[in-house]
């Protein structure tokens, strides 16, 4: 038997922008909610350097100081919040319920959680390429030079040259803050143009330290025990040709992956895992769960529009509850 069992009315998986927008509207409504960690608490913005298109910071604002802020105002109106690695979930059960353990690697159910009403805000993580020598090591490089965050690792390539892959906003951020330590930043792109945003692709084309190879695939990362990365083998998709590329660095922002995997075949979801929603509410196909943020949103994928789905979903949850407990009141009153 569990050590821990829990029951409340509204609980909240993830602790990003989403989810902790969702805990302080639910908190205010007085609806007592826990928020339930994750493996990365403050989800993405916590390993993200200067945000500067978050409403109210006209200087800007560090992702990781800007979900402390989050964090203490959900905890100042009363949220919960536990760090329990959520294992598998029954939503078919009344109440809902959620099994969770001490860590992922952790064997046995630890805690177990009953929710009256389910906000998934569980966002998305780093996709990989998939090649040889980027895997954690001793297998690859993955933390001996091969990296999805610049923001954790960058101090560590000074005066390196380093590569950074991918065409999105992400992968300009990226290029751009690891100019501060490397002595050269090389961004690889598939393509012969960038998806970023405009003003974000002026700001890497314009910097000196930093060179475009278009058109281009990374075929393998290579290097040594004792040095770690050295060079990386790439394609040409025009030309078919291939080459060594030497850099002592490799990170990798191609790009994000839902964390929706507890949910599949039980949720609604697009091909690629992104949970569905009804309309313009945050309602999924199974009543009484909602989702929101990056778990959700394919589309606009930022810090404000997270936010305000999070809002959303725990309006609709508030309602969900009331009509609930109106239905219940009224068959009392039928009964009696």
């Amino acid at each position: 038997m569990p050590e821990n069992q829990i029951h409340r009315k509204v609980v909240i998986l993830g602790s990003g922008p989403a989810g902790l927008t969702a805990a302080i509207y639910a908190s205010r409504a007085q609806l007592e909610p826990l928020v339930i960690d994750g493996p990365q608490p403050g989800g993405q913005l916590t390993i993200t350097t200067e945000v500067e298109n978050y409403p109210g910071f006209r200087g800007g604002i560090m992702g990781p100081v800007l979900m402390d802020e989050f964090r203490e105002q959900a905890l100042r109106f009363g949220t919960e919040i536990i760090n329990v690695w959520i294992d598998r979930v029954d939503l078919a059960q009344r109440p809902i319920v959620l099994y969770g353990k001490e860590s992922q690697d952790s064997k046995d159910i630890s805690t177990v959680v009953k929710a009256d009403s389910l906000i998934i805000a569980t966002g998305a993580s780093a996709k990989w390429l998939g090649i040889p020598g980027e895997a954690p090591i001793p297998e690859g490089f993955g933390g001996a030079g091969v990296s999805a965050c610049a923001t954790c690792d960058g101090f560590f390539f000074r005066d390196r040259p380093i590569v950074v892959v991918g065409g999105g906003d992400t992968a300009m951020e990226e290029a751009l803050f690891l100019t501060k330590f490397a002595s050269k930043v090389t961004l690889i792109h598939r393509r012969d143009e960038f998806r970023a945003s405009k003003i974000m692709q002026e700001r890497v084309l314009a910097h000196e330290k930093v060179e475009v190879l278009w058109n281009t695939e990374i075929r393998e990362i290579n290097g040594s025990k004792e040095k770690g990365v050295e060079s990386i083998r790439i394609f040409n998709n025009k030309s078919n040709e291939e080459a060594e590329y030497p850099t002592q660095g490799v990170f990798v922002a191609i790009g994000h992956q839902p964390n929706t995997h507890l949910f599949k075949g039980v949720l609604e979801m697009d091909d690629v895992g992104y949970l569905k929603t009804d309309g313009r509410t945050m309602k999924t196909n199974v009543p009484g769960v909602f989702a929101c943020g990056d778990a959700q949103d394919s589309y606009y994928r930022q810090a404000i529009t997270a936010a305000g789905t999070g809002c959303m979903a725990a309006i609709d949850a508030e309602r969900y509850l009331a009509e609930k407990l109106h239905e219940a009141e009224k068959n009392t009153a039928t009964n009696w």
